[in-house]
């Protein structure tokens, strides 16, 4: 099925819309919906959630699970996106909107199933989020398959071939050397880091205050230009069960060639996802170095209690980012509790996927950036 294009900043996909404010039909539930086009992701959580009566939470495991089977795009489950070392490392988070648990492991070695370990934190311990080796200990303690290699052929090759392009692009800033491989060192000059950071300028005798113009706030440069949809992505994933229960979950491998030990937004509960039975659901995908300084997700879901419909709540998460952040990426939907469905995204075009009972297969949707 082709995806559906919507030339709005924002988008609600329920009935025919010929205009922005129209009336828009319920999208009743159960439901799935993920960031972009994972349709066999989409497919497997319906199968559970829909035909197999499973909970929301069994159901969103069941699919990004899938996803991580799949090895959706490379970024999500193993063998994708290594970091300045070659390895790859998971992060992952489940959520239940019913009792607002959570479970989440991150920069996780040797243990392929992402969304299971964070099952078996949310399960088995009275904790949020595991790390690290520690959290690869105890997913194989309780039972999860490892340890593992999650490295590949593929990205194995595409570390040896960054490494011979001198490490170029990375996240490294403020460091010598800075147009090649490391190891790396604070870069001090005649203008402290600190000043830089600060936006203060001693051009003349005036300086340069934190707002530039007045109006907006300075904020230190970003390499944007080194995120895009193929190394820098996550599967977020929203469940409505048929009991009216929701859940939330997520996975990826973070983004490529990133510093070892990284933990983006992705196992973040508010920012890659979030979920509240009595409101709503929220996942989102993008540069998560930026977006976890604003938890997208629980500002939808927050802005939905608050009596926003869902277009509208995920084109304000999305504005607040971007007023500080002009160039960044990233994308967000909205579901409410009724299972009416949304999407807003800056920088680049996003893709959703839906499964309800009033579709016959997955459908995509599409929302393209207004800027």
């Amino acid at each position: 099925m082709a995806p559906k294009v919507v030339s709005l900043f924002f988008f609600l996909s329920m009935s025919t819309v010929s205009e922005l404010g129209g009336i828009y039909g319920s999208g009743g539930y159960p439901i799935v919906v993920s960031t972009w086009p994972f349709r066999e992701a989409v497919r497997a959580a319906w199968r559970s959630v829909n035909d197999h009566g499973s909970s929301a939470v069994d159901a969103v495991v069941d699919g990004c699970s899938a996803c991580e089977e799949l090895r959706c795009d490379g970024t999500v489950g193993p063998g994708g996106s290594p970091d300045e070392t070659g390895e790859t490392t998971l992060d992952a988070l489940v959520m239940d909107g019913t009792t607002m648990e959570v479970g989440a492991v991150a920069a996780m070695r040797n243990v392929k199933d992402g969304i299971k370990a964070a099952k078996l934190v949310m399960d088995y311990t009275e904790h949020t989020m595991l790390v690290g080796e520690k959290a690869s200990i105890f997913a194989i303690s309780m039972g999860l398959p490892g340890p593992t290699n999650l490295s590949s052929s593929e990205s194995i090759e595409k570390w040896v071939k960054w490494k011979g392009n001198n490490c170029q692009p990375n996240f490294r800033k403020n460091v010598v050397p800075a147009k090649s491989c490391g190891p790396y060192h604070v870069h001090y000059d005649s203008s402290s880091a600190l000043e830089r950071s600060c936006g203060l300028s001693r051009e003349g005798s005036g300086e340069r205050s934190l707002f530039g113009d007045g109006n907006h706030l300075q904020t230190p440069e970003h390499k944007s230009n080194i995120i895009s949809y193929h190394n820098h992505d996550t599967i977020s994933m929203a469940t409505i069960d048929k009991m009216g229960h929701i859940a939330v979950g997520t996975s990826t491998n973070g983004a490529t060639f990133k510093v070892p030990g990284r933990v983006g937004d992705g196992p973040i509960a508010g920012s890659a996802a979030y979920a509240d039975d009595e409101v709503g659901a929220c996942g989102a995908t993008g540069d998560g170095d930026i977006m976890m300084r604003f938890l997208p997700c629980y500002q939808v879901v927050e802005s939905m209690r608050q009596g926003m419909e869902p277009r509208h709540a995920a084109a304000d998460a999305i504005s607040r980012i971007a007023r500080k952040y002009p160039d960044f990426i990233g994308a967000v939907f909205a579901l409410n509790k009724n299972g009416v469905h949304a999407g807003a995204c800056h920088g680049w075009t996003f893709q959703y996927s839906v499964r309800n009972s009033s579709m016959k297969d997955v459908e995509v949707f599409t929302v393209v950036p207004s800027d």
